[in-house]
């Protein structure tokens, strides 16, 4: 991941692992990318409901993963995403950690 996607990412991140509308949004968005079958998708139309700044962070990442010759994930971010995955999606959370 080049610079300017990583620090959008990272952005994005601390705002998922906030507690706001556009928190939530933002959630939605990660893990999408990250396993949309298991976590839900992204409604295009929450860009609409966050501010400027976020929406272009978001069109960063989009940007990038659009750009690879093969599907990529943010592995090196498992534990933020972990975080994000037991705040916003804590029935799925449970699931996954009770078969372990």
């Amino acid at each position: 991941m080049d610079e300017t996607t990583r620090a959008a990412f990272e952005r994005l991140l601390s705002i998922a692992r906030s507690d706001t509308g556009q928190s939530r949004r933002v959630a939605d968005f990660i893990l999408a990318w990250w396993n949309a079958m298991d976590l839900g998708g992204f409604d295009i139309a929450d860009l609409f409901a966050v501010d400027e700044a976020i929406a272009h962070d978001m069109a960063t990442v989009f940007a990038y993963v659009a750009g690879r010759p093969a599907a990529e994930y943010p592995e090196a971010y498992r534990a933020e995403i972990e975080d994000v995955i037991r705040q916003w999606r804590p029935d799925v959370w449970a699931k996954a950690t009770e078969a372990v």
